[in-house]
């Protein structure tokens, strides 16, 4: 049985399908979400959930793919709750809710530099810092100066950047059980016109190269040391390459879209034929960027 809150304020959703949430458009049903309409009401729900239940952050849902069984346990979307966005101090302070496109526009409309390459990552600022999320060569945890946390008892804790250790799309958490509430960047002082432009030529550069016209999650590999996981991929022949509903992207072969009809086992099956076949072909095993959780 589901342990909720007893007086929540928020949306609390049962056997929600999980498609509904995730940038793919695939995924089974959550046995129950729940989307928290502030922080206060987060930290109560959180306060009265059962301690043996599994619990998932969802931000945009855009590094993410839910099997086709669902998930077992509460699942709190975060994209729509825990929004703002501002100065504090030299400091951005922004909630993990923000969207990175937005957040790099603040930042750039505040003549803070440093923060652009957020406009081309297509997710909230919580899933960047938990995944340290990148493009162009910036990452996330190279701007972070500290962090905001709630654990399962709806407890807040302020921790320092140099608590985390981040490295290529991995973050490393000091205490387990706990999830990104909010963050304060420190960024070198800039231009604003200068950092529009820069935004907007991203954007164009991430329109030219990305298959942004149909569902997908972004960069299914990570990239290899020194190498383009998208490279790899199209050297194998596997550009197009189609199973079920999910295929590799004729436009960027490290991406997966869904052409209509996929479910989460299709693109999951492709995943694992590109990784074999990129092993076999040019002798590299890819690592999954991708985050998978679900049952089958």
């Amino acid at each position: 049985m589901m342990a909720t809150t007893q007086q929540h304020i928020g949306k609390l959703l049962l056997n929600e399908p999980m498609a509904r949430y995730t940038s793919w458009r695939v995924g089974g049903k959550a046995d129950q979400i729940y989307i928290p309409t502030n922080l206060e009401d987060l930290q109560a729900f959180l306060r009265n959930i059962e301690t043996n239940q599994a619990i998932h952050f969802v931000g945009l849902g855009s590094n993410l793919l839910v099997r086709d069984g669902g998930i077992r346990g509460t699942v709190i979307i975060m994209h729509n709750v825990l929004t703002s966005l501002r100065m504090d101090g030299d400091l951005v302070y922004a909630e993990a809710g923000v969207t990175c496109g937005k957040l790099a526009k603040f930042c750039a409309k505040e003549a803070k530099q440093g923060a652009e390459f957020f406009a081309g990552i297509p997710g909230t600022l919580g899933g960047a810092l938990a995944m340290n999320a990148g493009c162009y060569g910036t990452e996330t945890w190279d701007v972070v100066h500290s962090v905001t946390t709630i654990n399962r008892q709806g407890e807040l804790n302020n921790r320092s950047a140099a608590e985390f250790i981040a490295s290529y799309r991995h973050v490393d958490m000091p205490v387990t059980g706990e999830w990104f509430i909010a963050a304060w960047l420190a960024l070198k002082a800039g231009d604003a016109h200068e950092s529009a432009k820069k935004i907007k030529d991203l954007l164009a550069t991430r329109l030219a190269s990305q298959p942004l016209n149909l569902p997908s999650a972004g960069s299914t590999f990570r990239n290899p040391p020194g190498d383009y996981a998208a490279r790899l991929v199209e050297d194998s022949g596997l550009k197009g390459y189609i199973i079920g509903g999910a295929q590799v992207s004729e436009k960027h072969a490290n991406f997966i879209v869904n052409i209509g009809d996929a479910n989460a086992l299709d693109i999951e099956l492709l995943i694992k034929h590109m990784r074999e076949t990129v092993l076999e072909k040019q002798g590299v095993a890819l690592q999954q960027e991708v985050k998978v959780i679900g049952e089958y």
